[in-house]
């Protein structure tokens, strides 16, 4: 029974194509999910990683080397572009907004320039 889902999980073959050699396939794929279901194979692992381990079999360092991790094919990199910005609210508003900005930058440096030329020629705005 036991060697028949070692076999399976390390081919990786369908239960349906497990040799006849383990027993009728049925069998042997119950009992693995009862086993899963019931935490027979982790209680069966730590019996075996304590024996091992008090044997000093087993080595606990953990070396993980982070170049074999790949990462998903759509995390390749972000797009080129920048998503399209919404329309506001009226066509054109933003330039208005930055030549209107201009004009009155402009005419507030003209009126200074003017005060410092002439400082009686030019009335104080208020």
């Amino acid at each position: 029974m036991i060697n028949g889902i070692i076999h399976r999980l390390s081919t990786g073959c369908q239960w349906r194509k497990l040799p006849e050699r383990f027993g009728p396939w049925q069998t042997v794929h119950n009992r693995h999910m009862l086993w899963s279901a019931d935490g027979t194979w982790e209680r069966l692992l730590q019996r075996v990683q304590a024996i091992a381990d008090a044997a000093g079999e087993v080595d606990w360092n953990v070396n993980i080397d982070s170049t074999s991790i790949r990462a998903h094919q759509h995390a390749a990199g972000a797009p080129k572009n920048p998503p399209p910005r919404p329309p506001s609210a009226s066509k054109g508003a933003t330039q208005r907004s930055l030549h209107l900005h201009a004009h009155v930058r402009l005419l507030l440096f003209l009126v200074e320039a003017a005060r410092q030329a002439k400082p009686s020629a030019v009335p104080v705005a208020g």
